[in-house]
């Protein structure tokens, strides 16, 4: 699965996400950026910029690309999920936030006030955001993945 999303920033905040309760999945009951499945036919940016106006209804200009990185989630022998995260670092251009009806929760936070939640978010949310250079003192294994 190709996944495109944003890290949205609005002066010192970034913007949050987080799926309503009882929808399973992989995301499930962690803060996340918004984004979703790249469908077929859309570029990347206009994947980014729908996914992120379903969600939060708003719009956004996209600064540049952030280096891609992949997750492999697996079940016994199987690989039950392969996400490859292609993201943007963006900034709000208008809208009012409201969150849709699949995400339940969306909020700003304070760049500042991401140490006292990092453990409310998605691993995979937390290597975005040490790749956007929001955390700069995560340890090299959370950029990597655990990989050398």
């Amino acid at each position: 699965m190709v996944a495109v999303g944003a890290v949205i920033k609005d002066q010192e905040r970034v913007l949050l996400v987080k799926h309503v309760p009882g929808k399973r999945g992989f995301w499930e009951g962690k803060w996340i950026c918004p984004g979703g499945r790249l469908e077929v036919g859309e570029t990347l940016a206009e994947g980014v910029r729908r996914e992120v106006m379903e969600e939060t209804n708003l719009e956004i200009d996209l600064e540049q690309p952030l280096p891609p990185f992949d997750t492999v989630v697996k079940r016994g022998e199987g690989v039950e999920l392969h996400v490859v995260y292609i993201d943007y670092l963006a900034r709000r251009q208008s809208g009012e936030l409201k969150a849709a009806s699949d995400v339940g929760e969306a909020r700003w936070v304070s760049v500042a006030d991401l140490p006292t939640i990092w453990g409310d978010l998605h691993q995979d949310t937390q290597r975005l955001l040490t790749i956007a250079g929001l955390r700069s003192e995560a340890p090299p294994e959370e950029l990597t993945g655990g990989k050398p």
